[in-house]
């Protein structure tokens, strides 16, 4: 069984981090519905007791995995953005989309979208976290300031860039980061003229 010598915070949170990484392992391994609590604590080397001192079942788990790698990349958005700050398309490099990096630095959370039996809500919650990064975070200006619905556009940015996302991922991430950025900044350059930062108003 573990015994991390630390703070009791820390030992929690090292405790939850163990059982979330268990679940994803299981679930590519066997499909979610399948899983037990038994083979959660069985996987992360704990006991029962232990899991249900911070989970009342495998849905409150698998409801913070979630919850805890979306909120991630919604934070992983600003840097290096100055709010108020236009960005040219055109000056656009890897650093501005951050939230590629942080993807795949967690690609063995975000490869569960390979999976049909996979974490409840992955396939939903996912887009609609970029969707509402774009329209809370974002002020886009279109090539040669044409007028179009803002909505539609922020909404067809977000589910292209999730589907090339989507396709990296399933792909089995054969771009490294860089190169995957460079060909969707140049996607970006064909109907985006400038990107403001404006923050995460929360």
């Amino acid at each position: 069984m573990h015994n991390e010598q630390n703070t009791p915070s820390q030992r929690q949170n090292r405790t939850k981090e163990h059982l979330k990484q268990a679940l994803i392992e299981l679930i590519k391994e066997k499909g979610y519905h399948t899983v037990t609590v038994k083979n959660i604590v069985d996987y992360a080397s704990y006991n029962r007791s232990t899991f249900y001192i911070h989970y009342p079942d495998k849905i409150e788990l698998a409801k913070d995995l979630l919850a805890s790698m979306l909120q991630g990349l919604e934070s992983s958005v600003g840097s290096p953005y100055v709010p108020g700050r236009k960005v040219y398309t055109t000056k656009l490099n890897a650093p501005y989309l951050n939230i590629v990096f942080y993807i795949y630095k967690n690609r063995n959370f975000f490869e569960l979208i390979n999976y049909d039996d996979t974490l409840p809500g992955l396939h939903i919650q996912f887009p609609q976290m970029i969707l509402k990064i774009y329209k809370e975070q974002f002020i886009f200006e279109t090539i040669n300031n044409i007028a179009v619905n803002m909505e539609y556009f922020k909404r067809y940015t977000a589910y292209g860039f999730y589907g090339l996302l989507q396709n990296w991922i399933r792909n089995g991430f054969k771009e490294n980061p860089d190169e995957f950025i460079h060909e969707v900044i140049d996607l970006a350059k064909t109907h985006i003229y400038s990107i403001e930062h404006i923050g995460n108003k929360k």
